[in-house]
């Protein structure tokens, strides 16, 4: 089982950075899941039983300059480990104005996801800075709870406001209350919701078309987002 990979293009470097920063917000810890083609980023608490879901997909080719890998087997030719999402956002941070990037398998007394930064001092020699992140390598008998999810039917498919619009508005209602009552509809309205003792808050939406926000009644709601060359698809469940 091998790992090894180089980025030497800054403007890949930053939108890595920039996926493993918001990987580091929506989960504490996940699944990176690696294969000859992509890299998968997995939360898989079960849905069912009131847990979140993630699935982020970026393909290599649009990264990385360099990518090797053999899996377990060449049956089963990938690598599933499993890491905090905020020591690689760390170890990330440590890039900006880098002139490349290299992660690679190793052991170190202990299995490690090692980062090496390679830094431009003020005299432009090089130096580099690594980063050694402890990493679970996770047994081939479980890659199977580690799939893409499969999603219900959705009663109705919607597209987003505005991300910085809709964040705003949940953070100023996340103050008020613990709980969010999301509804849409297929004429393209969205109503975000709080409702407590004291108080009623709606915020309207209109307009929006169709999808990839997806609802299925009293279930779920999955969000699927498509931003250049990575696909996040978040996974919330309804309370029952």
């Amino acid at each position: 089982m091998k790992f090894r990979a180089k980025i030497g293009d800054t403007a890949c470097l930053n939108h890595f950075t920039r996926t493993s920063n918001m990987i580091a917000k929506l989960a504490k810890t996940c699944t990176l899941r690696i294969s000859p083609d992509k890299l998968n980023f997995i939360l898989s608490d079960k849905v069912a039983n009131g847990g979140v879901g993630m699935w982020c997909e970026l393909e290599q080719e649009n990264f990385f300059s360099e990518f090797q890998m053999e899996g377990i087997s060449a049956e089963h030719n990938e690598i599933y480990v499993e890491l905090t999402s905020e020591n690689l956002s760390r170890a990330l941070k440590t890039a900006q104005n880098a002139r490349a990037l290299k992660m690679k398998l190793t052991n170190k007394q202990f299995p490690c996801l090692t980062v090496s930064v390679d830094m431009l001092s003020v005299s432009s020699s090089s130096r580099v800075v690594t980063h050694d992140i402890p990493v679970k390598v996770i047994p081939r008998k479980l890659w199977k709870d580690l799939q893409e999810p499969t999603v219900p039917d959705a009663d109705v498919s919607i597209y987003l406001p505005v991300l910085k619009t809709m964040k705003s508005v949940v953070e100023k209602m996340k103050n008020i209350s613990n709980h969010l009552i999301i509804e849409a509809n297929l004429n393209g309205e969205l109503n975000l919701k709080i409702e407590t003792e004291l108080v009623c808050v709606t915020t309207h939406f209109k307009d929006l078309g169709r999808p990839p926000l997806d609802i299925v009644n009293h279930r779920i709601v999955h969000f699927d987002l498509l931003h250049e060359d990575v696909s996040l698809q978040y996974f919330i469940p309804a309370l029952s």
